[in-house]
């Protein structure tokens, strides 16, 4: 599996309002070096929602810049334009990267027949390697397994899920409709481990933003049939995994990767700095965990 194990949904670092490339090139570098199988740039952590296209673009060139293809580089290009996804995606195509994160698309509400002809527009229009996210909680449609394995069916550059139901029976039929051979991620860091065990290939994480060589680790002693040590660190990753979700992600990720000295916590409105309260419950599970 091209993207398979831990990946990184990279938060996007920003210095008085603009794209601080020092800093986001640092922490690819980190990821790198404490094992991380992949990076997702451009995503939901990512803050795609508020990158203009010529940011999104710069944002993905530098990943593929600095990681100059030691790991897979999975770039968000979703849209709920059909043809501003085609855009993206030719972006992401042209800037090097190994495929395309594609979310379905958001408050337009499209019926399944919808989310397979948006997507199957995309892929003929940009043939590339495509990983669908299905999120509902962000969008308010769920692309249900039979319509994944539809779609995988018809389009073959569709050629994996990051399944963010929280919904282990939905990724248990998503795995059972598709086959052993489509990749099925797990878009929750509270469901890596569970989407594992029933035969998914990864996780696309936001804890991995602060904690790369555990997530890694996990899903490597996972796939080399060390139940016990990948049970032991999904369990040491847990009160981490509660931790970024405090308030809206990446509020969380970014504040701990400022008290960690990689980035700074400036994030964009609608977003604003995490509370006081949580700041402090985020500072204790750090020190906790031995990250500050």
């Amino acid at each position: 599996m091209q993207f398979s194990g831990a990946l990184t949904a990279l938060v996007t670092p920003f210095t008085n309002g603009t794209l601080d490339e020092e800093a986001y090139r640092a922490l690819i570098e980190w990821q790198i070096e404490q094992g991380i199988h992949g990076l997702v740039p451009c995503g939901t952590t990512g803050e795609s929602a508020t990158l203009s296209h010529q940011e999104h673009g710069e944002v993905i060139k530098i990943c593929v810049d600095q990681v100059k293809k030691r790991v897979p580089v999975l770039a968000g290009a979703g849209s709920n334009n059909t043809a501003e996804a085609i855009e993206l995606t030719k972006c992401a195509k042209e800037a090097g990267a190994d495929g395309a994160l594609h979310i379905t698309p958001y408050y337009n509400k499209p019926t399944q027949a919808g989310l397979i002809a948006h997507f199957a527009a995309v892929a003929k229009a940009v043939p590339f390697p495509m990983v669908v996210y299905n999120v509902p909680g962000r969008t308010s449609v769920n692309m249900l397994a039979p319509t994944v394995a539809a779609l995988a069916k018809q389009v073959p550059d569709v050629v994996g899920i990051k399944e963010a139901t929280g919904s282990l029976t939905q990724v248990s039929e998503v795995i059972e409709f598709c086959g052993p051979n489509f990749t099925v991620l797990s878009g929750d860091d509270f469901t890596a481990l569970p989407t594992l065990a029933v035969g998914g290939h990864g996780v696309i994480s936001v804890s991995s933003n602060v904690a790369p060589a555990l997530v890694s680790k996990m899903c490597d002693a996972f796939r080399n049939g060390d139940l016990k040590e990948a049970q032991r660190l999904h369990y040491q990753l847990s009160p981490i995994n509660r931790a970024m979700f405090f308030e809206t992600n990446p509020v969380p990720a970014k504040t701990a990767l400022t008290k960690m000295g990689r980035v700074k916590g400036e994030v964009r409105l609608p977003l604003v700095a995490l509370s006081q309260e949580n700041d402090a419950k985020l500072a204790g599970v750090l020190k906790t965990a031995g990250l500050i």
